[in-house]
């Protein structure tokens, strides 16, 4: 079976060396093109990309697959790899692109030895229709679900709409972060697109409809979203907090210093001393404790800007903390 296989970060990579393990020959790969990167801002290649061209794999890099949009040289050089490859199938993770119907179309077309083609399957890290969209795994840390997963899923045109192929659950753990979440999510993935090929292989991969109920949307994460807001009960502060690792970071303004904060932990509930939100009431080696909407939350891991992460008590010797203090809040 020949597989396209299109994405871009290390959630991706994981499946298609998952794939490429298991003996699928890869004839295609199609990822986001090179971004700037790093302090320098230097142009660097996807992990994707990356790792095709470790095993020379032909790499494609379309700006865009529209064939009537900004960029139609490139959704036609796009186009003409993707019939030159004769693929069965087209496997997407994360690729950040969406697929136009004439991609969906000529993945279901019959090859050349009279065989329907698969069309193109989506590996989604979430239990659909449990958030559709964008970034479901950082959605589902910031509302507390206490389960996730991985959903192998028949594309078609609308957003993660498609049928359901197999689908298995991932509990959360307290605390997990977006990174430490995804690293397991990535390896669930691989596991079940290889699964999925192997039973659309002897014809026994049977789709289901997702439910009508339940559906909820993971949109983007924008920079915007990571200031602290310390008004918000405690236990959603410390969610978010994770949610937002490692990317944008949680970010919390005290005087002229953006502090961003990485790990922290629920330390009361309620105010028994009526001190405002975002005041600092100590800070040791423990942790800088700071008042929220409804308790206390104990910051333990922060970093300045161009700093390292730290834990307090390293923080704090150089970047010395007073009770008293106080937090920006945002303005609603």
């Amino acid at each position: 079976m020949k597989v396209i296989f299109a994405g871009t970060p290390e959630f991706a990579r994981v499946a298609v060396q998952s794939l490429y393990a298991a003996g699928f020959a890869i004839p295609l790969v199609l990822t986001q093109p090179d971004r700037p990167a790093g302090r320098g801002m230097k142009l660097q290649a996807s992990p994707v990309r990356q790792w095709a061209e470790s095993l020379h794999i032909p790499v494609a890099q379309p700006r865009s697959l529209r064939l009537d949009g900004r960029f139609p040289e490139d959704a036609a050089a796009a186009r003409a790899a993707i019939e030159t490859a004769h693929a069965d199938v087209m496997v997407v993770a994360a690729y950040g692109l969406i697929l136009p119907q004439w991609v969906l179309d000529s993945l279901h077309e019959v090859n050349s030895a009279g065989a329907r083609k698969l069309g193109c399957l989506n590996i989604h890290a979430s239990l659909l229709p449990r958030w559709r969209g964008a970034a479901p795994i950082h959605r589902a840390i910031e509302a507390g679900d206490a389960e996730t997963g991985v959903t192998i899923m028949q594309m078609d045109a609308g957003l993660d709409t498609g049928a359901i192929l197999l689908m298995e659950k991932l509990p959360i753990q307290p605390t997990d972060t977006t990174g430490t979440l995804q690293g397991r999510l990535a390896a669930l993935g691989g596991r079940l697109i290889v699964e999925a090929l192997e039973l659309a292989r002897r014809s026994r991969l049977k789709p289901v409809t997702q439910p009508a109920h339940g559906v909820t949307h993971a949109k983007k994460i924008e920079k915007t979203e990571a200031r602290v807001d310390w008004r918000q009960p405690v236990a959603v502060i410390e969610r978010r907090i994770r949610a937002f690792d490692p990317f944008p970071g949680a970010v919390a303004q005290l005087g002229p210093d953006s502090i961003k904060l990485w790990r922290s932990q629920i330390n009361s509930e309620g105010n028994p001393l009526h001190k405002g939100c975002g005041t600092i009431l100590s800070a040791n080696a423990e942790g800088v404790q700071v008042v929220a909407g409804d308790g206390v939350l104990t910051l333990t891991e922060l970093q300045r800007a161009g700093g390292k992460r730290l834990p307090a008590a390293d923080f704090l010797r150089g970047f010395p903390m007073q009770a008293g203090q106080v937090f920006e809040v945002p303005r609603p």
